[in-house]
């Protein structure tokens, strides 16, 4: 049974490998014109780093296996080592942690800045003197925006930010600040990636935030370009992230990730975008909210009523991309007590599209449940 099982391991050790092979033999064809250069990086990369820049490369998104020179992985893969050699709590991330989220140079699709040495030069002198890798986080935190002199503003260019794009400016959303805490922590070792929804179950709207993956625990948790002085998973959208919906996928809560999940982020800036992968971090964002399954249940009870006349109207409640039921609410002849339901989270917008028995027209509106109560009652002709 032993010898078996050894042999198993060593057969899918192998496969393992012929699939990494085949998926690098595929992102150097689709290079093109470009091959030569990436072909160049894996060859005068340090035997050491040979590995880390094959995995880059691998899952690089076509756009960057087209342009970015050989140069410009050179320095990133070297600087990435750079940190993982200096500093002690980056020699103690795992080299799957280390591959997929210190060593990348993006997180989603911002421009592609040549950010990692520069950054190195500016976060490294606030965490010369940490001793762990939370002393190391905060003084990364505490230090940030009086570094990089970048502040939240609407009136930012665009979303997407890079880094020295909100420099330049000295504005960014909340996508450009986290790219920049994203940036500076994987600068000294941190492992990071960006979370984020592409819209609030509870109001209009997106966010994104920084998460890091931390050594004591070997977890992953939130942080924010505006910290939290009491510590981490600690957040002023805490409340409406626990209410994301993982069946959705705009409701969901998502982290980045360099290598493929099988599902993309996506970006509200641009939906056409699927080359960024992402892990569906929902559930995790509910339990650190406290909500239990059940709690937050209450019942739309939906009709359409005009002149105490109740009448049937064809309707349907979705959430984002998700259908919570469709049919026909009550006619005249059904008991008072009827109504067309369905089960909701408390304290969420949802929208009811119904037919007019009116006027024939699709007419729809939007709801929020409340916060205690066990139910709403929505007229449609109101």
């Amino acid at each position: 049974m032993k010898f078996l099982l050894g042999a198993l391991g060593w057969m899918l050790m192998i496969l393992g490998a012929q699939a990494a092979e085949a998926n690098l033999d595929k992102a150097l064809a689709l290079a093109g014109e470009n091959r030569a250069q990436l072909e160049q990086a894996i060859e005068q990369a340090p035997a050491a780093q040979k590995k880390a820049m094959q995995f880059l490369i691998r899952y690089m998104p076509e756009r960057d296996l087209k342009s970015l020179k050989a140069d410009y992985l050179l320095n990133n893969v070297a600087w990435a080592y750079r940190a993982r050699e200096t500093f002690p709590w980056a020699k103690e991330v795992p080299e799957e942690i280390f591959f997929n989220d210190v060593l990348p140079y993006a997180a989603l699709n911002e421009r592609r800045d040549d950010w990692r040495e520069d950054f190195f030069n500016r976060f490294s002198k606030y965490v010369k003197g940490a001793k762990t890798q939370e002393e190391a986080r905060l003084a990364v935190c505490q230090n940030i925006k009086d570094e990089v002199k970048v502040k939240y503003s609407t009136k930012r260019n665009k979303a997407d930010q890079s880094p020295y794009e909100s420099m330049e400016t000295g504005l960014a959303s909340c996508t450009g600040l986290s790219v920049l805490l994203n940036n500076a922590f994987r600068a000294v070792g941190i492992p990071s990636r960006i979370a984020g929804t592409p819209s609030w179950t509870t109001k209009r709207g997106n966010h994104n935030w920084v998460e890091i993956w931390t050594t004591h625990d070997r977890q992953w948790h939130f942080t924010e370009y505006y910290f939290d002085k009491k510590g981490l998973d600690r957040g002023w959208f805490l409340a409406d992230a626990a209410r994301g919906n993982a069946q959705s996928l705009y409701h969901s809560i998502y982290a980045s990730s360099w290598k493929p999940t099988g599902q993309h982020f996506p970006l509200v800036w641009d939906l056409k975008i699927r080359y960024v992968h992402a892990v569906n971090v929902t559930d995790r964002y509910v339990q650190l909210g406290g909500v239990k399954s059940g709690e937050d249940v209450c019942e739309l009870r939906i009709h359409w009523m005009k002149g105490g006349e109740r009448v049937a109207a064809e309707l349907r409640v979705v959430q984002g991309d998700v259908n919570l039921g469709e049919g026909v609410s009550p006619k005249a002849t059904d008991d008072m007590n009827r109504y067309f339901t369905v089960k909701a989270r408390k304290g969420q917008l949802y929208i009811i599209a119904w037919k007019d028995p009116v006027s024939g027209k699709i007419l729809q509106k939007t709801v929020k449940t409340p916060k205690e109560e066990a139910w709403l009652t929505v007229n449609l002709a109101e």
